[in-house]
């Protein structure tokens, strides 16, 4: 258990240095550029863990699974990461921090509206809190950076789409989180270069550059990838991208979901903090109160899905003399949802 709290500790310190680390990379690179370099880090981080999970279970990846990435790369690196990476060039990493870590928020609303998943008691409570602290941090009275918020929210509305529809296809091709996330980043950087290399045709960047959208244009992939960086592109692929899902995924291996998930309940008090450290970035009092609502919101979501899991691991244990063989499965199936969310 020891060893498990230690992986979490570190996945924590990882995830929460993220906006950071990003943030003074931005001057050298180009956003959609560094989301690519940093996911094929990760991925090849990540690699030698899928496939000994992949040989364990002597599963081989087919067709189908690749459409699957093809998906989950789509949703998550090009789109909710790449909005991720460009509200860090506008905003605060603070305040993107906190933001995107409400992506669980976004998660149980689309598993209600898209799996009809019933949201349980505490987990709605939690909505209703974590947006209540979205909207102190936000502050639509006195909006100074509507791009940045807008960007951020984005990015977390569109991650929260991504986790269910990463759960859903796990669950059904029969794949776990680690070798998931794995190839998801692997797909969704293969995309991303292709996307490069279209950038870099001259109707399409001349196009680009005449809308506004010059960011977008000719996008680089080697360009400063070189000795110069070397230690802020390791830091940034293997040690946060790679390394922070790596120890999450050990932690997962050591404990269970809901207890590896602290992670993301640490992440929005500890990330504020560590960028008024390191990028000395003022914290105004409406984002403590928020950063606090929030915090309050997660501990809800915690406490409650303990309690759901002990009470569905209870009647797991002791089923009625009458129940079929199909109503175990059934049964077990939902305290695997259950422990998932």
């Amino acid at each position: 258990m020891k060893k498990a709290y230690l992986y979490i500790a570190i996945s924590t310190l990882m995830f929460s240095s993220m906006e950071i680390a990003l943030k003074m990379a931005g001057s050298a690179f180009n956003p959609i550029q560094l989301n690519l370099i940093r996911f094929f880090i990760g991925a090849i981080v990540l690699l030698p863990f899928a496939l000994r999970a992949l040989k364990q279970t002597g599963r081989k990846l087919v067709s189908a699974d690749w459409r699957l990435f093809a998906l989950t790369g789509l949703v998550c690196v090009i789109v909710s990461m790449s909005l991720y990476q460009l509200a860090i060039t506008v905003d605060q990493a603070s305040t993107v921090a906190v933001l995107f870590s409400c992506n669980p928020v976004f998660a149980l609303l689309f598993s209600y509206l898209i799996l009809r998943e019933r949201l349980g008691r505490a987990n709605l409570i939690s909505v209703v809190i974590s947006v209540i602290g979205l909207l102190i941090i936000v502050n639509p009275a006195h909006l100074t950076n509507g791009l940045g918020l807008l960007l951020a929210i984005g990015s977390a509305v569109t991650f929260g789409l991504y986790s269910i529809i990463s759960r859903y296809g796990s669950v059904k091709r029969g794949l776990n989180g680690l070798t998931m996330t794995c190839f998801t980043f692997f797909a969704g950087a293969f995309e991303l270069l292709v996307l490069a290399w279209i950038t870099k045709i001259p109707a399409v960047a001349n196009g680009l550059t005449a809308i506004g959208l010059r960011q977008f244009a000719a996008i680089p992939v080697l360009v400063n990838v070189n000795l110069n960086y070397f230690w802020l592109l390791f830091f940034i692929g293997v040690c946060v991208t790679g390394g922070g899902f790596a120890f999450y995924f050990l932690a997962m291996e050591q404990t269970d979901v809901l207890t590896a998930s602290l992670v993301f309940f640490i992440k929005p008090g500890l990330a504020p903090i560590l960028a008024a450290l390191i990028l000395h970035e003022q914290i105004l009092w409406t984002t403590v109160v928020g950063i606090v609502v929030i915090l309050i919101g997660s501990v809800v979501t915690f406490v409650g899905n303990r309690f759901r899991e002990r009470d569905t691991m209870g009647v797991i244990e002791q089923p009625t003399a009458a129940a079929t063989d199909d109503e175990h499965v059934i049964k077990a199936a939902h305290a695997v949802s259950n422990q998932e969310n």
